[in-house]
């Protein structure tokens, strides 16, 4: 059983940026980001493969978001740049013990461990 436990998420302007944590309780295979708004699906942001660092990045936030890890901490990061009011959203950190085929990797199904969640509010 792994526990994970987010934190840094806030309140900043437009074109701001923030840096989300996520503290596993120990190693795990796979860790992503997820977001939610109310009344609408949960939105898988990045994966992060532990053990290799690979990460992969939905369309939505490439280029804009950025995932990292402090293996030493079991910490997985979210750096979040040129942040846009449409990124308002409670933020998850998930995780996964099994190997998932790239097309379900960003569905939440796919994780068995998940956090509380971090809110994130962007004003413009």
């Amino acid at each position: 059983q792994v526990q994970l436990a987010e934190s840094g998420g806030g309140s900043v302007q437009a074109g701001g940026s923030l840096r989300l944590s996520c503290a596993a309780s120990g190693y795990i295979y796979r860790k992503a980001w997820f977001r939610h708004i109310p009344e609408k699906e949960r939105e898988g942001l990045a994966v992060l493969y532990t053990g290799t660092s690979e990460t992969i990045y939905a369309d939505s936030v490439k280029g804009r978001f950025t995932v990292s890890q402090d293996n030493a901490k079991n910490t997985m990061y979210l750096q979040m740049d040129s942040l846009k009011p449409e990124d308002s959203a409670m933020y998850y950190c998930a995780a996964g013990d099994t190997y998932i085929s790239p097309a379900g990797l960003f569905n939440f199904n796919a994780y068995d461990y998940w956090g509380q969640g971090t809110q994130v509010t962007v004003s413009s």
